[in-house]
């Protein structure tokens, strides 16, 4: 039987295996023991090992293959090509969008070919200008003046979802009860009138046939989403992770019941762009982009990343998607990836995309989670602490520290709810960041339309830095802190 996946992270055959040692171990070993003595305790470990589905941090690359479509390909052509000789059905007109620059279509592959011959057919026909395979996503947690909601986690207690919440109270969490206090003292109280875009794999949202809306979302908590997969407006939830962001970002709070959401008051946009086994193609992601543009989110959360081997030339479609958000003044905020490599996955390794990491309970940067050049902070995602001599928040050796807690699908089907373990990885830091972003949007301490560069820059300047005297390849700015972020003055606030 394969282990089952965490939410959160990739999951393939190469990762199913014993992750790879620790490079920052394996150095420190080394130097400390002869070489062969060395091999062997790596060796041991490696045999002890439990299986666990992360890859290891800045060791071997599992060998992932790079994943896309089997039945069609990306090509851009000219604004003056009418069509191609291959058929090329356009599922988004990028000329209009981007000044008449290129035009974005799927080609099919004909039965019996391969990606290959497809797309050495499409690139030697007039006018077009690039194709690529259609590259597939996955998947990637009081003092005075403070507002503490009367929410009850799985206890009987008004409060009690502190008991589950770190990731919002606790002493590495992002200082949410303060960051309240400051939006209710704007009158904005939880980033009311803020919307945020959840593209991942759906949202319960509603009460429709056997598809029930989350008993801790409310009815009118929504403006109108799409589903890209099924291709109709009815963007349910058909996996549970969707729903685990859209509550972190946005679940009701001070309502009696269940856990709180870091900016309840926003509207969340749902936009189906993942499958029931939270895989999407990089032309979908971006047809969900341009459509949060376009119907008014100010903020588009993807909680979703490629494979290691996939590269920006790979996903040109998707690349002049966020660019064209950016360019329109919409935030998009990513996950960094969920290999422990010094790379940043795509989409977050795109320029103008907040890149987000993930970290534990402890204060230290998550194993799992990808850094390096490009990490804009860091956030919650819960978990094991990554092996760090030089971080005092580190302790690898410890039990690993929580994971992170929404009401979300339990996984028995479109109707049953609960609050479920085993939710970790950047995929729940990311929703963090939208939400803080949504919250100083909706204080108005930047003015009254910010852009994503001026967000960007407050977040980083109000970030807790970390690492024992900050260390910018492995946490970015630092961890976000949504009450410092939220604060009247500081970085980039406006006079008086």
């Amino acid at each position: 039987m394969q282990p089952r996946a965490r939410q959160g992270t990739i999951i393939t055959p190469a990762t199913l295996s014993c992750p790879a040692p620790d490079r920052r171990s394996l150095l420190r070993l080394l130097r400390s023991a002869p070489l062969l003595l060395a091999l062997g305790a790596l060796l041991a470990a490696a045999a002890t090992h439990s299986g666990s589905a992360l890859a290891s941090r800045g060791g071997a690359r599992p060998r992932y293959a790079r994943e896309y479509s089997p039945s069609e390909i990306v090509v851009g052509y000219s604004p003056r090509q009418r069509g191609l000789r291959a058929g090329t059905a356009r599922v988004f007109d990028t000329a209009r969008l981007q000044g008449a620059t290129t035009r974005t279509g799927l080609m099919q592959v004909q039965r019996g070919a391969s990606v290959a011959t497809a797309l050495r057919r499409a690139r030697s026909e007039r006018g077009v200008r690039w194709a690529v395979p259609d590259y597939v996503a996955h998947i990637a947690g009081a003092p005075a003046g403070e507002f503490i909601p009367d929410d009850r986690g799985m206890g009987k207690a008004p409060g009690d979802w502190r008991e589950l919440q770190w990731n919002f109270v606790g002493q590495y969490g992002v200082q949410a009860p303060q960051a309240w206090a400051n939006l209710i003292h704007d009158g904005r109280g939880g980033g009311r009138g803020v919307i945020v875009a959840v593209l991942d794999t759906g949202v319960a949202y509603a009460n429709r046939g056997h598809y029930h809306r989350s008993p801790d979302f409310g009815a009118f908590q929504f403006v109108k989403g799409y589903d890209f997969i099924g291709h109709d407006p009815r963007p349910y939830d058909h996996n549970g992770h969707g729903t685990f962001v859209a509550a972190t970002i946005a679940e009701q709070t001070n309502n009696g019941y269940g856990l709180t959401g870091l900016a309840y008051g926003v509207r969340i946009m749902p936009v189906r762009v993942l499958n029931a086994q939270g895989e999407g193609e990089a032309s979908t992601i971006a047809q969900g982009v341009y459509y949060a543009v376009r119907h008014h989110a100010q903020v588009i959360n993807l909680s979703l990343e490629f494979s290691p081997g996939v590269t920006a030339s790979d996903i040109p479609e998707l690349l002049h998607a966020l660019r064209y958000a950016y360019r329109h003044g919409v935030l998009v905020v990513a996950a960094a990836g969920n290999e422990g490599h010094r790379t940043l996955a795509y989409p977050s390794r795109a320029p103008d995309v907040i890149s987000v990491g993930a970290s534990t309970e402890h204060g230290c940067l998550a194993s799992y989670s990808n850094d390096g050049t490009g990490l804009t902070l860091v956030a919650p995602g819960g978990g094991t602490d990554a092996d760090l001599p030089n971080d005092p928040e580190c302790h690898p050796d410890l039990p690993p520290g929580r994971d992170v807690y929404q009401v979300t699908l339990t996984g028995d089907g479109p109707r049953r709810f609960g609050i479920p373990p085993g939710y970790e990885g950047t995929s729940m830091a990311t929703p963090h960041v939208a939400a803080t972003a949504a919250l100083v949007i909706a204080s108005g301490v930047l003015g009254p339309h910010p852009t994503p560069a001026q967000i960007t820059a407050r977040l980083r300047a109000t970030a807790r830095r970390m690492g024992g005297g900050g260390d910018e390849a492995l946490y970015g700015a630092g961890l976000l802190d949504a009450a410092a972020a939220t604060a009247p003055g500081g970085p980039g606030a406006l006079a008086g």
